[in-house]
């Protein structure tokens, strides 16, 4: 795993200057990491956040959202690693596993109007346009997303997803997630757009260009987002990021103050040990920070 730089601090009231106490429960919540390339190239796919969001405002983001009730229906016509392989890789009971699975399609549907879904289990649709209105449907919660692929004769394509990365918010954070990472490859035909109100702007770049433009200023990025930039860097092309091994642990960061900065550390940097769960806790104190 590539290291934080030290210059990558949290914005300016991110974090509440008195923490919440007990520390908010995280939310279970999905992130895809959409790509596209092969052998020989790799491209991400990134929206900028609305300024004035309740969460990561203004910060550069994958496409993703928390999970619904709804989406762990087993009734989802699947194909793929079945809930079971999925919550081995998450460590997760495999109903929540299903959920995250379900939730990854549905908020990259939603966000970007890629659908991982197609009439079988060997194809994808090609054309998401006859899907619009039920996009903005499913935003609205008119109905679930079992029912939308129920109602157009899709099965959800969980074996175009991989697992990538499991965060926990930190405790200091009013709105915390237990966001588990997918990685996906852009489907053939289809079109990632900017069609959501949760978005400023969309782009696709290279990690490389993207932490180009962190490290100079243009996009705001928190350490999960930089970390699986840094990561698709290190891979160098979308086939290899798609058949790279990887082990996902749970990753709960801490919030230190850097002088005038707030900045995450993560276990197995030296000043996580002696970091206090809380910033207005004293060091030592103990603090259950994962989901419940």
């Amino acid at each position: 795993m590539p290291e934080l730089p030290e210059e990558l601090v949290l914005p300016a009231g991110f974090v509440p200057a008195v923490a919440p106490s007990p520390p908010a429960v995280p939310k279970d919540a999905a992130t895809v990491v959409l790509v596209r390339g092969g052998a020989d190239d790799l491209e991400v796919f990134l929206l900028r956040r609305v300024v004035g969001m309740a969460f990561a405002g203004g910060m550069t983001v994958f496409p993703g959202g928390g999970v619904d009730r709804r989406d762990a229906d087993a009734s989802v016509a699947w194909h793929g690693p079945p809930a079971a392989w999925w919550a081995e890789r998450f460590g997760c009971a495999e109903p929540l596993a299903r959920a995250l699975v379900c939730a990854a399609v549905r908020e990259t549907f939603e966000e970007s109007g890629v659908l991982l879904a197609g009439p079988d289990g060997s194809s994808v649709v090609s054309d998401t346009r006859p899907f619009h209105a039920a996009r903005q449907q499913l935003v609205d919660r008119e109905f679930s997303f079992a029912q939308f692929l129920s109602d157009h004769g899709l099965v959800l394509r969980a074996d175009l997803l991989r697992p990538w990365a499991n965060w926990v918010t930190p405790a200091e954070e009013p709105r915390r997630y237990d966001t588990r990472f997918f990685l996906a490859v852009m489907p053939t035909g289809q079109r990632a757009d900017g069609a959501t109100t949760e978005a400023q702007d969309v782009a696709w770049q290279t990690p490389a260009a993207a932490l180009t433009d962190w490290r100079e200023g243009r996009r705001g990025l928190l350490p999960p987002t930089w970390m699986a930039l840094a990561e698709l860097d290190e891979c160098g092309t979308a086939t290899a990021a798609m058949t790279v091994d990887r082990t996902v642990d749970k990753i709960i960061p801490k919030v230190v103050r850097d002088g005038p900065h707030l900045r995450v550390v993560l276990p197995g940097d030296p000043a996580y040990a002696t970091a206090a769960n809380h910033l207005d806790a004293r060091p030592g104190d103990s603090l259950d920070l994962g989901p419940r």
